[in-house]
């Protein structure tokens, strides 16, 4: 297994953080494929897309960039949960849904400087202080962190247990070491 390591102390596990790369963007697809039904649900027209493509481009291409601008975000927040879950105090089924919430937690104050802010601002709703938007942005990232925990751990299985220490010194045929029997010989 490929691994990269600094200082002696971090260590990063290449086809783990990968395989958290790929869950994170499958995520963060899902979250955006089913955007436009929660906006009728909670009734906030907010796309996570627009908000990211629109800081981008004021073109007709805002959409295509912020869905990759989205699924980038996804794989690089699955790329740094494969590596830190395994750590998590949790069950490994609270997990993903746990990370997506924190990190809903975190970014949502960030929602008063987009209000004020964004290169778009007049062309998208307000987000701070609407219970709604809260709400939507909180299945969102349930949404989000479900399918990231289910998807890592299955890409990520935890490693199997080490084979019991004895095993060296157990012959083929099942007689022991063969050094200890003709040892035992000259005695």
């Amino acid at each position: 297994m490929a691994r990269l390591q600094w200082f002696d102390t971090v260590s990063l596990h290449v086809g783990r953080t990968a395989r958290g790369a790929l869950a994170g963007a499958v995520a963060a697809g899902v979250w955006a494929a089913q955007s436009p039904l929660d906006q009728r649900v909670f009734g906030v027209p907010y796309l996570d897309q627009e908000l990211l493509g629109k800081a981008v481009t004021r073109g007709r291409a805002w959409h295509p960039v912020g869905v990759a601008l989205h699924v980038l975000n996804g794989a690089l927040f699955g790329a740094a949960y494969a590596n830190v879950a395994p750590s998590l105090p949790l069950p490994a089924r609270a997990r993903g849904p746990a990370a997506g919430l924190a990190e809903h937690a975190a970014t949502w104050p960030l929602t008063t400087m987009v209000d004020e802010h964004h290169p778009a601002r007049a062309e998208l709703p307000r987000l701070a202080g609407s219970g709604r938007a809260f709400a939507q942005a909180t299945w969102r990232h349930l949404l989000f962190g479900v399918v990231l925990g289910e998807l890592e751990r299955r890409l990520n299985p935890p490693a199997p247990p080490p084979l019991p220490a004895y095993a060296a010194t157990l012959s083929s045929n099942g007689d022991g070491d063969l050094e200890h029997a003709v040892g035992a010989s000259e005695h």
